[in-house]
C-alpha cells in the first residue's frame, strides 16, 4: 500500500514545517512553506512485492532560492531525514533524495529586466544574505521575512514614514558587526529601529535581540519592539503603526 506521503505529500510536508518551526529551523520552514513539492519515481524493484523509491523536489521562488546557496545540502539532508519519521512503516515506499531547485518562471520579458539588472537599476542592500534567516517575500521589489512585516510595512507607507525594511548595517573597526534590523524608520528627526517578534522566522531570546541592536543603539537610535500578532492583519498593523508614530512624537518632545 502507498503510503500518505507519497499519494498526497501536503499534509506530512505541512507537519514538517511545523516541527522545523518548534526548533527555530527558519530555513527548512521556508522552504517547505514557500515551495512547490514535485514527487518523482526514480526507481522500481518488483522483487519481494515491489520496492518503489521517490525523489522529492522542491520548487522554491527566485528570490529564494539565492538566500539558500550556503548549507543549502544541509537543509536538504534535514528535510530527508525528518520526513522519515513518517516513511518507516511502509517498507515498499522509500524516499531517497530531496532536491531544493529554482521554480521555473515564465517571463516574456526577462531580457529587458536581466538588462535593467546589469545597469545596477535593481540594486538593493536588502538583508538578504543571511542563509540562517531568509527572507522569502516580496513586495514592492523589497524583500520581507514574513507576512506581519509586510503588513507593517504597508501601514508605515500609507502613514507617509520613511522607513528601510531589512537594512543592512555593518560598523567595522576592532570588531566587524553586520545587522539586519526588521525596518529602520526615519521621521521628524528621530531615528527608530523596529524588530517584530514571536513568529517561526524571529526566534530570538530577548538578551540575544539586546545584544544585536547594541551598536545601533549606543549610537542614539531608538529600539521598539513589537509582537507579530500585533501585525497579523492590515487593521492590526494600522494601529501598530500609530503607536509607534505615537513613540516617535513623544522622543521628539522630550528633546
Amino acid at each position: 500500500m502507498q503510503s500518505r506521503f507519497f499519494a498526497n505529500p501536503e499534509a506530512i510536508l505541512g507537519t514538517l514545517a511545523r516541527l522545523f518551526a518548534a526548533e527555530g529551523a527558519a530555513r527548512e520552514v521556508a522552504v517547505l512553506t514557500y515551495s512547490s513539492p514535485e514527487l518523482v519515481e526514480t526507481n522500481y524493484d518488483n522483487w519481494n512485492g515491489g520496492t518503489t523509491t521517490y525523489s522529492l523536489y522542491l520548487h522554491v521562488p527566485l528570490n529564494l532560492y539565492p538566500q539558500l546557496q550556503e548549507g543549502m545540502g544541509l537543509i536538504e539532508q534535514a528535510i530527508l531525514d525528518k520526513a522519515q519519521i513518517f516513511l518507516d512503516q511502509f517498507p515498499s515506499d522509500h524516499l531517497t533524495q530531496v532536491k531544493i531547485v529554482p521554480a521555473v518562471v515564465e517571463d516574456p520579458q526577462w531580457r529587458e529586466k536581466a538588462a535593467a539588472w546589469l545597469t545596477g537599476s535593481k540594486t538593493s542592500n536588502q538583508g538578504c544574505v543571511r542563509s540562517n534567516n531568509v527572507a522569502p517575500l516580496t513586495v514592492d521589489g523589497l524583500l520581507f521575512r514574513s507576512q506581519a512585516e509586510i503588513h507593517l510595512y504597508r501601514a508605515l507607507k500609507a502613514c507617509g514614514v520613511s522607513c528601510a525594511p531589512l537594512a543592512v548595517f555593518v560598523r567595522g573597526g576592532e570588531s566587524y558587526r553586520r545587522i539586519e534590523p526588521d525596518f529602520f524608520i526615519v521621521h521628524s528627526g528621530i531615528s527608530m529601529v523596529v524588530e517584530v517578534d514571536g513568529d517561526t522566522v524571529h526566534q530570538e531570546t530577548p538578551a540575544e535581540a539586546h545584544a544585536r541592536t547594541t551598536m545601533l543603539q549606543h549610537e542614539g537610535v531608538h529600539i521598539e519592539r513589537i509582537q507579530s500578532s500585533d501585525c497579523e492583519s492590515p487593521q492590526k498593523a494600522k494601529a501598530a503603526a500609530q503607536k509607534l508614530l505615537a513613540a516617535i512624537e513623544k522622543l521628539k518632545a522630550a528633546r
